[in-house]
């Protein structure tokens, strides 16, 4: 099984739901691996902002923000070995790196449903 590390660029929280407009791919994000977090699998998420002794420890994304600034963030990592720059994971590709099928992954649309007990006239 594979571990997946995502070294994010410095944020008020993972969602991206804090700031005054919501950025529906940090949602995407968020939901992916709270999903696979509940399944068990191996991902973790770092935030420059809250953890930056992280960023430093890992020689790769450590070379990363040298070569290329913080702009390069989000860094993903599969087993150790860089695999994005500058975006983040598609949810077709967490589910490679897990052995899941991507379906997983999709946010469920809630039904709103309304039943009017009004009683007929």
């Amino acid at each position: 099984m594979s571990k997946v590390e995502i070294f994010d660029p410095a944020m008020c929280c993972p969602t991206g739901v804090c700031g005054p407009s919501v950025n529906p791919e940090l949602s995407r994000v968020a939901s992916a691996i709270f999903l696979l977090e509940k399944k068990g699998f191996d991902i973790k998420r770092y935030n420059l902002g809250t953890e930056p002794a992280v960023f430093v420890s890992n020689s790769e994304v450590n070379r990363v923000l040298h070569e290329k600034g913080p702009d390069s963030l989000p860094v993903t990592l599969v087993d150790g070995i860089i695999t994005k720059i500058g975006v983040y994971p598609s949810n077709e590709e967490f589910a490679k790196w897990f052995g899941i099928d991507a379906e997983e992954l999709a946010v469920k649309q809630k039904a709103n449903l309304k039943i009017d007990l009004k009683p007929m006239k």
